[in-house]
């Protein structure tokens, strides 16, 4: 499947529009990330990895999610794709990820 964050693929025109899809997923820490993110930002902060490796593996399963979505949908592409991340439970360090684009068919354009 075509993914792309542009609105065309050189060499193919958009036969239809299936409208929106989405992955969303909602990711907190585990009990040793949390701990070790928070020791980093008590000790001098910079690069927290425990933090990064979660929201690395939230970001995956939302496009996966994403994909599965336009598969259902009958796409076999997905144009104009996003990322969008927000903080849903301070508390626990909780973050929500949305991969969104347009599904679309498309096809070969003739020479």
């Amino acid at each position: 499947m075509f993914v792309t964050t542009t609105f065309e693929i050189e060499g193919y025109r958009i036969a239809e529009y299936k409208g929106v899809v989405r992955g969303v997923i909602v990711r907190a820490p585990t009990i040793m990330q949390g701990f070790l993110g928070r020791l980093k930002v008590v000790w001098g902060g910079g690069r927290i990895g425990s933090y990064t490796a979660m929201c690395e593996t939230a970001r995956k399963q939302a496009y996966q999610l994403m994909i599965q979505h336009a598969k259902e949908v009958g796409a076999n592409a997905i144009i104009g794709m996003h990322y969008d991340a927000s903080e849903v439970a301070s508390a626990y360090f909780a973050t929500e990820v949305l991969c969104y684009g347009t599904a679309v068919i498309l096809q070969k354009r003739s020479s």
